[in-house]
C-alpha cells in the first residue's frame, strides 16, 4: 500500500514539492552558513518525494538526549529558516493541500502536505525515519 501510495504522491504533485525542497537546499549552499540547513532540505526533500512509511520526529525523542540542534542554537537556527525559508515552504505544502482537499481522492494527500507544512516551519532538530523507528521511540 505504500508503494502505491508513493507512487501517486510522487505523480500528482509530491516531485513538485520535493524540488522546490531541493531548490531551497541549493540556495542554503550558496552561503557556507548554509549548510547544515541545506543539507537538512535536501534530506527532507527526499522525504517528500516519497513521504508514506516514514515520519519526522524529533532528535530528542529518537535519541531520549539533547543535542545541538535540539537545544536553544536549535530554536535560533529554527528561527532563522522560518523567516528565510520556512514560510515559503508551508505556503507551497498549503497550497498544494488546499488543491488535494478537492477530491475525495485527494484528501490523505492533502493531510501529508499538512503535515509537510508544520515540517517546513522549523525541521532544526527534527529527523526522518520509517513509522517503526518513530513507534519504538515513541514507546521508550
Amino acid at each position: 500500500m505504500r508503494a502505491i501510495g508513493n507512487f501517486l504522491w510522487f505523480i500528482l504533485g509530491g516531485f513538485f514539492m520535493g524540488l522546490a525542497w531541493w531548490l531551497a537546499g541549493l540556495i542554503a549552499f550558496c552561503s557556507i552558513v548554509g549548510i547544515p540547513w541545506g543539507k537538512a532540505c535536501f534530506v527532507i526533500g527526499q522525504f517528500t518525494f516519497f513521504p508514506f512509511g516514514k515520519q519526522a520526529i524529533s532528535r530528542r525523542e529518537l535519541h531520549q538526549q539533547d543535542d545541538i540542534g535540539t537545544g536553544m542554537l536549535g530554536l535560533v537556527g529554527n528561527l532563522l529558516w522560518f523567516v528565510f525559508a520556512g514560510i515559503w515552504l508551508a505556503i507551497g505544502h498549503l497550497a498544494s493541500a488546499l488543491a488535494c482537499f478537492v477530491t475525495i481522492i485527494g484528501i490523505p494527500f492533502g493531510i501529508q502536505h499538512l503535515k509537510l507544512a508544520v515540517i517546513a516551519l522549523a525541521p532544526i532538530g527534527q529527523t526522518v525515519v520509517t513509522n517503526e523507528v518513530a513507534e519504538a521511540a515513541r514507546r521508550n
